[in-house]
């Protein structure tokens, strides 16, 4: 009796199947990254609110961070949009599991990215200062959002993620929203930026 291989791929409501172990960058959908990403809760949905704070939401602020530290180009701020893109796919795990977990995850995560990125005409994946960068807007972004949602007092927020300069939580878009709400504002954000490109914003799948 011969065995069925396991399923490595997801069908997206586009109606794409997005294979997990290899992507193609011709399976990946903006509507469909924006649909997950306003779905999946951030710090396990361990946060004040009516509504999760969603990773489609913690995007727009890591870009909004990107933008006011750096004045990047709009090609860059792009990658500050969508650098947590791929757990549209593989979900967002906190940063104590992602430790244990290991290798496996940031390989799948690496080729989603690739992916993603290639889709919408950017770089597989952003230059080693850029990603410092990003990443330093990441996390000031995570700094509010652990005392402002997430139940962190400043002092131990500090020690994880530093102290903020220049930014300050009234900048920042902060209330958690329904999720049709972030998935639209995602959109949007997109859509700004893309036309900042020079590209034409796409006609739904």
């Amino acid at each position: 009796m011969s065995r069925v291989s396991p399923r490595a791929w997801q069908r997206m409501l586009s109606g794409r199947r997005l294979d997990l172990l290899d992507p193609s960058p011709l399976d990946v959908e903006i509507s469909d990254i924006a649909h997950g990403l306003a779905r999946v809760a951030r710090w396990n949905g361990q946060t004040r609110g009516d509504h999760a704070f969603s990773v489609a939401q913690h995007c727009l602020v890591v870009e909004e961070i990107f933008r006011r530290c750096t004045g990047e180009d709009c090609r860059s701020r792009m990658m500050a949009l969508l650098h947590d893109a791929p757990e549209y796919v593989i979900g967002d795990m906190i940063s104590p599991f992602k430790s244990v977990v290991g290798g496996g995850y940031k390989s799948v995560e690496h080729r989603l990215e690739a992916a993603i990125h290639l889709r919408f005409g950017l770089p597989a994946h952003p230059s080693r200062e850029l990603k410092a960068q990003i990443k330093k807007a990441d996390a000031i972004a995570a700094f509010f959002e652990a005392t402002e949602l997430a139940g962190f007092s400043p002092e131990e927020a500090r020690k994880f993620f530093g102290q903020p300069r220049g930014i300050t939580k009234e900048m920042l878009p902060l209330q958690p929203v329904p999720a049709m709400e972030a998935q639209s504002s995602f959109l949007k954000r997109f859509a700004e930026i893309e036309a900042e490109r020079g590209h034409r914003p796409e006609a739904p799948p």
